[in-house]
């Protein structure tokens, strides 16, 4: 699986696990020099609380475009140190 977004690669990896329709990839796959920080969070009843990353790709900004789980709750362990993408983020 690849996520692409503003032309760049953000995440490749054939190691997905897939959750309410998201792929997550390994935390390990997301290119970091594209990632900036975000203070968003929001929570899931049963994932727990999400943090957020926002994308910087050729001087746009995708604000909170990449969301983890740092600490899911035991039902969710399946999402720990992996990443998901929205806000235009193709993944294909």
């Amino acid at each position: 699986m690849k996520a692409t977004w503003n032309g760049a690669t953000i995440a490749e990896s054939d190691d997905t696990v897939v959750v309410e329709g998201n792929h997550y990839f390994p935390a390990s796959a997301l290119k970091r020099e594209y990632v900036s920080f975000s203070n968003t969070h929001t929570v899931c009843p049963w994932k727990g609380t999400a943090s957020y990353y926002s994308l910087l790709v050729n001087g746009d900004l995708n604000a909170d475009a990449v969301w983890y789980y740092p600490d899911p709750k035991p039902e969710a362990e399946m999402v720990r140190d992996r990443v998901a993408f929205w806000k235009g983020v193709k993944v294909e």
